[in-house]
């Protein structure tokens, strides 16, 4: 773009709201609908990286599983959210964006009964340019974690592997991490086993062998694309509980999220692992998740043209 081109209304990303699209600034919705008064919400978020999604059809059939358990049916067929997505990136020109799916529940009409099954459910999605968790200089030298003193949300109340907005337990542990000095923060159940942390799951190494908790957990897709690339390069990969003395003492810790990818973690509540850098197997696995992400491993990739 030279100086005297003027930016596209859709040059900041591109958003659908209930059978509408438009550019992001102008992206609303109702203040007095539960989806935001009570974060009666379930959401999902792929990624597009030069020009195509990553695991599409896995997040969208995620995305539908976490609308059946709230009860959520928009209006909305999975292939018609596809073709939403699609067209939201391909309005907004990126090329690598953070694209999101959110489903929320409306409000009663007047003269109904204040009950959630006479809200109208509807579907939201935008396409904005593309943003990690953790900033790449960070995951360069291996983020700072810590274990917060917040417990996680009894799963039992919300069940995580539903993708919500109940986000207070992990906000709360954000800002313990901040006090302490630290990038971020993993939180524990009531039981004193890992969970996950603020958008990621949690990996650990040991003797080799690379664990991530089995409990209080989104089933994430970059997860399950972790388990993959250890069984690729032959790594003994584990789902189990993992308690916190076993995160303290870890070889080597990674997280991983749409968001970022496989993210290092070079200290843990203040001990420094290795030699204070990314170590060998979580620097192995991220090389290997970009490089075959370039190959176009799992790519849908997007018609620009329309």
């Amino acid at each position: 773009m030279t100086g005297t081109e003027t930016p596209t209304p859709w040059a900041d990303g591109a958003a659908y709201i209930d059978g509408r699209y438009m550019p992001i600034r102008e992206a609303a919705i109702p203040i007095t609908d539960w989806g935001y008064r009570r974060s009666d919400v379930t959401y999902d978020v792929v990624g597009v990286r030069d020009g195509a999604f990553f695991r599409l059809d896995d997040h969208i059939a995620r995305f539908r599983a976490s609308m059946r358990s709230l009860r959520l049916d928009p209006a909305e067929t999975d292939e018609d959210i596809r073709r939403v997505l699609t067209e939201c990136v391909r309005r907004s020109g990126l090329r690598d964006a953070y694209v999101a799916m959110d489903c929320l529940r409306g409000r009663p009409k007047p003269g109904q009964v204040y009950h959630p099954v006479n809200c109208r459910n509807y579907l939201t999605a935008f396409a904005i340019p593309w943003i990690s968790v953790i900033p790449l200089e960070i995951q360069a030298r291996g983020a700072h974690l810590v274990i917060a003193d917040t417990p996680r949300i009894s799963t039992a109340s919300v069940d995580p592997r539903v993708k919500n907005f109940h986000w207070a337990d992990l906000t709360r542990g954000l800002f313990e991490a901040h006090d302490r000095g630290a990038d971020t923060c993993v939180l524990l159940d009531a039981d004193g086993f890992v969970t996950e942390g603020p958008g990621f799951n949690v990996f650990a190494v040991r003797d080799g062998a690379v664990v991530t908790s089995d409990r209080g957990v989104l089933e994430g897709i970059t997860r399950l694309s972790v388990m993959d690339l250890c069984a690729e390069a032959g790594i003994e990969c584990r789902v189990t509980a993992v308690d916190a003395a076993e995160l303290r003492d870890a070889d080597e810790i990674f997280l991983a999220t749409t968001a970022g990818g496989i993210m290092p973690v070079s200290r843990i509540d203040g001990r420094i692992m290795g030699n204070d850098r990314p170590g060998p197997i979580s620097t192995k696995l991220r090389d290997r998740f970009w490089q075959k992400r370039a190959e176009g491993w799992h790519a849908t990739p997007i018609d620009y043209e329309g």
